[in-house]
């Protein structure tokens, strides 16, 4: 029987420097593979399980989390009573005084929460719907279902003279049924992205006009305090509207964890889809449901806050150099975003405090200038 013995390197061979991870996943025999950035793989153990983690969206998320943390610092330390953020991150920690406990706690970090929720809620729901129709314009502020959850949310406030939860049951009813009544005039041997968008511009036209008749006609208190609720606003921010909001949120997760998968075979086209074993439509189905629950949330909790759905996704798309809209970044810079824009409605024009929407709008008109900008110039 032929014996076969391990060749061993000669004394005078320098061992081999450690793998890359690209050097690590390219097959025998073949060059590495070069993914043309930096990528760090972290290994728990010498045989443990690995995780590649991309450099640019490890560095850029950190850095958003950072600055998400320093503005909600920042912003329960601004204000009539100001403190130091000392006192605020001592107060966070139960060490603070009876007075400061009462702004920090009970007035400031529950509006806090809810523009970090809000802003991570609408990022994902602009992440959902840019990726089911492959088109940067597929937002819920566009498509229509903030509009559809805004015209529940009125119908409730104006005509059955609601509180919290009944607003918040009728935009999500507004809201799905906006959803329904979309998906099925664009349904044709299939969901398209192109044939969604169109058929939600136009249901928001309508459904806009519908929601400025109800205002005009409803009771002058009543509807100017839709009207201010209507611009999107966090003025009104408490723990009973943070609590309720921060639960759903928190039950939505799994479902978002369970179509991330398939979240990501859809971007690459329905025949790619298929190919996974993904089934097409029923994905589509239950995504647009859990975007729309998303939108109406927030619709609920705050009004109808525009741009942010729209512009988060590709924001997060641009800072972090990526190829595909991802929902853990979207949600990172959107919670940034709005937190940035509700610290400057309250502050920008003090004593006033504009409705958060207000800066939103603004933001977002920048933003498509932007845009609009840059494809003149590559034409």
């Amino acid at each position: 029987m032929p014996t076969f013995l391990a060749a061993k390197p000669a004394a005078h061979e320098e061992p081999a420097a450690p793998q890359s991870p690209s050097e690590a996943l390219a097959p025998a025999g073949r060059l590495p593979i070069n993914f043309g950035e930096r990528v760090w793989r972290l290994r728990a153990g010498d045989r443990g399980p690995s995780l590649l983690l991309r450099a640019r969206p490890a560095l850029t998320g950190a850095v958003a989390v950072a600055l998400i943390g320093a503005l909600a610092v920042a912003g329960m330390a601004m204000g009539s009573f100001t403190l130091t953020p000392a006192e605020v991150l001592q107060t966070l920690l139960g060490q603070g005084t009876a007075k400061t406990e009462l702004v920090v706690i009970s007035w400031r970090l529950p509006r806090v929460l809810m523009a970090i929720v809000i802003g991570g809620a609408l990022g994902i729901s602009g992440a959902i719907f840019q990726s089911l129709t492959r088109n940067p314009l597929g937002s819920p502020d566009i498509i229509g279902f903030n509009a559809g959850a805004y015209t529940g949310a009125l119908i409730s406030m104006l005509l059955l003279g609601g509180g919290f939860l009944s607003t918040t049951i009728g935009a999500f009813a507004g809201g799905l049924a906006t959803a329904a009544v979309v998906y099925l005039l664009a349904f044709k041997r299939g969901i398209h992205g192109f044939r969604l968008i169109i058929v939600g511009i136009g249901i928001s036209a309508m459904l806009g006009s519908i929601n400025t008749w109800m205002i005009i006609k409803a009771d002058l208190q009543l509807a100017l305090m839709a009207a201010i609720w209507g611009s999107g606003s966090l003025n009104t921010a408490g723990w009973e509207r943070a609590v309720p909001l921060l639960l759903i949120a928190v039950a939505l997760v799994p479902a978002l964890m369970l179509l991330s998968r398939p979240l990501q075979g859809l971007e690459m086209g329905d025949d790619a889809a298929a190919a996974q074993g993904i089934s097409t439509e029923g994905a589509k189905l239950w995504l647009l449901v859990i975007g729309v629950c998303l939108t109406a949330i927030c619709t609920a909790a705050a009004g109808p806050i525009s741009f942010v759905a729209l512009a988060a996704p590709q924001i997060a798309r641009r800072m972090t150099a990526s190829g595909r809209v991802s929902m853990v970044s979207a949600a990172v810079f959107g919670a940034l975003l709005l937190l940035a824009s509700d610290l400057l409605a309250q502050h920008a024009l003090a004593p006033i405090q504009l409705p958060v929407g207000v800066v939103t709008v603004s933001l977002g008109g920048i933003y498509l200038m932007f845009l609009l900008f840059r494809e003149a110039k590559r034409s």
